[in-house]
C-alpha cells in the first residue's frame, strides 16, 4: 500500500473537520491531563518530578485504575477497527478468535507482575531485572528486543491511524502522522506514568461509550433490523459472500480455517506485545500489592467483549449492505485493499449513521491511538533514561537528571516514531504485514524473560543467546515456508497465514530448547536474594542508602546511613553487600498476601486458557451454521459483555478511587474559596 490511499473517491468528512478534531482533541486531552497532574501534586502528594513517580507512579495505583489502564493500553485499533475487518473477511469466527487472543496474555502478566513484586520489589523496568541477573550482553539483547517491540507496536498503530484518517477526511497521511502524537508528548513528559494512567481512564470511558453506541445504533438501524434482521440479511446475501475455507462458505459458522490460523498468529503476536513491552511491566510495578492480580485479570476478562461484540455486528452489517446504494463505494467495488486498510468500520458507519457517526468514529480512532502512543512513550523513555543513560552513559546521574533525560526521551521518541511511521507508509507496509512480522521479530525473548523470574538455573549464556537463536530460527522458518509453499519470497508471500504462523511458533518456542541446552552446558544456580540489590530511587539528588530491617512484630525499621554509603540506584549493582545481609523490604504478612495472589493468578490464567482456547470455541468448530435463535443469543451475550466491560473499567475505578477523588475535589474547592475571599 502506498501513500495514495483513498476511500474510493469518497470523502466521509471534510478536511477542515478532520484537522479540527485531530488538533482540538489533542489540546483538550492535554489540558485535562495537565490539570489533573497539578491537582495530584497539590492535593494528593503525588509529584511526577521524582523518578519513582514518573516511572512507576510510587507503586500506589489501585485495582480500578490498574484495570482501566491495562484495558486502555490493550484496546488498540486492532480490537476495534480490525475486529470488524476480520469479521468481514472470515465471518463471525473472526471476532471470537480475536477476543480469545487478548485475554490470556494479560492474565499471564498478572502472574509475572506479582512474582516480580515478590522477588524484585523495587524494579522499575523488566530490563533492570535482566541486567542484574545476566549482565551487560543479555541486557543489550533484551534492550533491543524491547525497543523493537515498542517501536513496531506504536508505529503500526500510528501508520494505521494516519491511513484511516487520510481515507476518512482527506488529510495527508504525513500531517496525520505528525499530529497524532503531538498532544501526547506534553502530558506524558510532564505527568509520567501516572498521567498515562489518568489519560488511559479517560480514553477507556469515551471509547467504550462510543463502542456501545456503534454496536446498538447499527444493530437497531432500519436497514439492519435488529438481531434477527441482521441474521436474515446476511443469510439472504450468502451466495454473493462466499468465504473460501469456511463451512459451506458461510459467514455464520465457527468452522473457518483462515480465522483459526489468524487467531493462532494473533496469540503469538499479542503475547510478545505484552511480555516484551516494558509498559505492561511498569504498570504492574506501579500497582499496590493487592491490586496487581485483580486489576490485570479484570482487564483480561473485560477486553474480550470489545472485538467480539463490535466486530460481529459491524463486520456482518457491512457484508449485508456493501453491495447496496447505502454503502459509500457503491456502485463501485469495495476493494480488498480498502478492506485490509481498515475501512470496513468507517464505511459501515457512514452508510448507517451518517456524518455524525463518522465524527464519533474519528474520536474513537483518536482514543485508541493516543492511548497506545502515551503508553509507548513512557516505556521507551524509561528504557532510554534508566536502562541506557543511567546504566552506560552517566551511572552517577541524580534523580533530577534522570527525570530530565526522561522528558527528552519522550520528545525524541515522538520524533523518531513519527519518522519511522512515515517510512513504513512510503515503504508499502500495512497493518496485516506488520502483524505477521512482529511476532517473529519480538517473540524470541518471551520465554527467556519469563525464565529469568521463574527458573534459577537459566545461565547468562542461555539468556544472551537463546533470544538471538530464536529470532534466527523464526526468520528462517518464515522465509523458507513462504519459498516452499509459494515459490518466492515477496511482500505478498510473506503475508500469507501459514508461513507467518510457522515462523511465529519457531521464534516463540525454540528459545526454550536453546535455553535448556545452553544452561546445561555450564550449569549454575541463581540466588533470588540478589534481586534485592535493586532499590527504590527516592532522592532528587544522590544521597546515601538507608538500611531496611524487619523487626520481630513484622514492621520495618531503618538505620541511618554513613556518609560513605552509596546512593539507592548505585546499590542495584553493588557487590560489597553480602547476600546474607540483603533483607526483603516487605514484611511477612505482605509477602504471604503476594504468595496467595500468585497462586490465584496462575489458576485464573489456566481457567482463561481452557475456556477461550478449548472449552468454548473448539466444540463449535464443526459442520454447523448458526440458526436464528443461536445467533441472537450469541450476539446478545457479546453485547452484554461490553456493558460488563464498562462497569469493570469505567464505573468501578471511580468507586475504587472515591476517597482520592474526594480529596482532590475538596482541595480544589478550598483553593477556589480562598481565591474568591482574597479577590474580594
Amino acid at each position: 500500500m502506498s501513500s495514495e490511499i483513498s476511500s474510493a473517491g469518497v470523502t466521509l468528512i471534510s478536511q477542515g473537520t478532520g484537522y479540527g478534531l485531530l488538533i482540538g482533541l489533542g489540546i483538550l486531552f492535554c489540558g485535562v491531563i495537565l490539570i489533573a497532574v497539578k491537582i495530584q501534586k497539590a492535593y494528593l502528594d503525588e509529584d511526577s518530578g521524582t523518578s519513582e513517580m514518573f516511572m512507576v507512579a510510587n507503586r500506589s495505583v489501585g485495582t480500578g485504575l490498574t484495570a482501566s489502564a491495562v484495558f486502555s493500553s490493550w484496546m488498540w485499533i486492532n480490537e476495534t477497527v480490525f475486529s470488524a475487518v476480520f469479521c468481514y473477511r472470515f465471518g463471525l469466527a473472526g471476532p471470537m478468535w480475536y477476543g480469545s487472543g487478548l485475554c490470556f496474555q494479560i492474565a499471564l502478566m498478572a502472574a509475572l507482575g506479582v512474582l516480580a513484586k515478590l522477588r524484585v520489589p523495587y524494579a522499575h523496568t523488566s530490563l533492570e531485572i535482566i541486567r542484574l541477573r545476566y549482565g551487560k550482553a543479555a541486557h543489550v539483547v533484551f534492550l533491543v528486543l524491547n525497543l523493537c517491540c515498542n517501536i513496531f507496536g506504536c508505529a503500526s498503530m500510528i501508520l494505521t491511524g494516519s491511513q484511516l484518517i487520510h481515507g476518512i477526511a482527506g488529510i495527508h497521511f504525513v500531517a496525520a502522522t505528525v499530529l497524532i502524537p503531538l498532544g501526547v508528548v506534553l502530558y506524558t513528559a510532564v505527568g509520567g506514568l501516572k498521567a498515562t494512567f489518568l489519560t488511559d481512564y479517560l480514553h477507556t470511558a469515551v471509547a467504550l461509550i462510543l463502542i456501545i453506541y456503534f454496536t446498538l445504533s447499527i444493530l437497531s438501524h432500519e436497514a439492519i433490523g435488529g438481531l434477527y434482521g441482521l441474521y436474515d440479511k446476511v443469510t439472504a446475501v450468502a451466495a454473493d459472500n462466499y468465504i473460501p475455507g469456511n463451512y459451506q462458505g458461510s459467514l455464520l459458522t465457527m468452522k473457518s480455517h483462515d480465522a483459526i490460523i489468524w487467531g493462532l498468529i494473533l496469540k503469538f503476536g499479542n503475547l510478545a506485545l505484552v511480555v516484551m513491552d516494558t509498559a505492561f511491566w511498569q504498570k504492574s510495578f506501579a500497582t499496590e500489592v493487592n491490586a496487581t492480580v485483580p486489576g490485570y485479570n479484570l482487564a483480561a476478562v473485560a477486553i474480550f467483549g470489545v472485538p467480539w461484540g463490535l466486530g460481529t455486528v459491524v463486520g456482518l452489517a457491512a457484508r449485508a449492505i456493501h453491495d447496496t446504494p447505502l454503502f459509500p463505494t457503491w456502485p463501485g467495488e469495495f476493494t480488498q485493499g480498502e478492506v485490509l486498510s481498515g475501512f470496513v468500520m468507517p464505511y459501515a458507519i457512514q452508510a448507517l449513521l451518517g456524518t455524525q457517526g463518522v465524527i464519533a468514529f474519528f474520536v474513537l480512532v483518536f482514543m485508541a491511538l493516543t492511548s497506545t502512543v502515551s503508553s509507548s512513550m513512557i516505556a521507551v523513555s524509561s528504557i532510554l533514561s534508566f536502562d541506557l543513560y543511567k546504566t552506560y552513559i552517566n551511572p552517577a546521574a541524580s534523580d533530577r537528571r534522570i527525570i530530565r533525560v526522561s522528558h527528552l526521551s519522550v520528545a525524541f521518541h515522538a520524533v523518531f516514531i513519527t519518522g519511522f511511521s512515515i517510512v513504513l507508509n512510503y515503504g508499502g507496509a500495512n497493518m496485516t504485514w506488520i502483524g505477521y512480522f512482529r511476532p517473529i521479530l519480538t517473540s524470541s525473548g518471551i520465554l527467556p524473560l519469563i525464565l529469568a523470574l521463574t527458573w534459577s538455573r537459566q545461565t547468562r549464556l542461555a539468556a544472551t543467546w537463546a533470544p538471538i537463536l530464536g529470532f534466527v530460527s523464526g526468520l528462517a522458518v518464515w522465509l523458507a515456508t513462504a519459498k516452499s509453499m509459494y515459490g518466492s519470497i515477496t511482500l505478498a508471500t510473506t503475508m500469507k497465514e501459514c508461513p507467518s504462523l510457522y515462523g511465529s511458533i519457531a521464534a516463540c518456542c525454540s528459545p526454550a530448547l536453546y535455553s535448556l541446552l545452553l544452561s546445561a552446558y555450564r550449569p549454575s544456580t541463581f540466588d533470588w536474594r540478589e534481586f534485592l540489590r535493586i532499590t527504590a530511587v527516592t532522592q532528587s539528588e544522590p544521597s546515601p542508602v538507608t538500611t531496611i530491617t524487619t523487626t520481630g512484630d513484622g514492621t520495618t525499621d531503618t538505620t541511618p546511613p554513613s556518609p560513605s554509603e552509596k546512593t539507592p540506584i548505585e546499590t542495584a549493582t553493588a557487590t560489597t553487600i553480602e547476600t546474607d545481609d540483603l533483607v526483603h523490604p516487605l514484611d511477612k504478612q505482605t509477602l504471604a498476601h503476594l504468595a496467595r495472589w500468585y497462586r490465584i493468578a496462575w489458576v485464573t490464567f489456566g481457567v482463561l486458557v481452557l475456556l477461550t482456547f478449548v472449552a468454548w470455541p473448539l466444540p463449535l468448530y464443526r459442520d454447523y451454521i448458526f440458526g436464528r435463535a443461536f445467533f441472537a443469543g450469541w450476539t446478545t451475550v457479546a453485547i452484554a459483555w461490553q456493558f460488563f466491560a464498562f462497569g469493570a473499567v469505567v464505573v468501578y475505578p471511580v468507586y475504587d478511587g472515591r476517597w482520592e477523588i474526594w480529596r482532590g475535589v475538596r482541595g480544589v474547592m478550598g483553593s477556589v474559596r480562598g481565591w474568591l475571599k482574597k479577590s474580594k
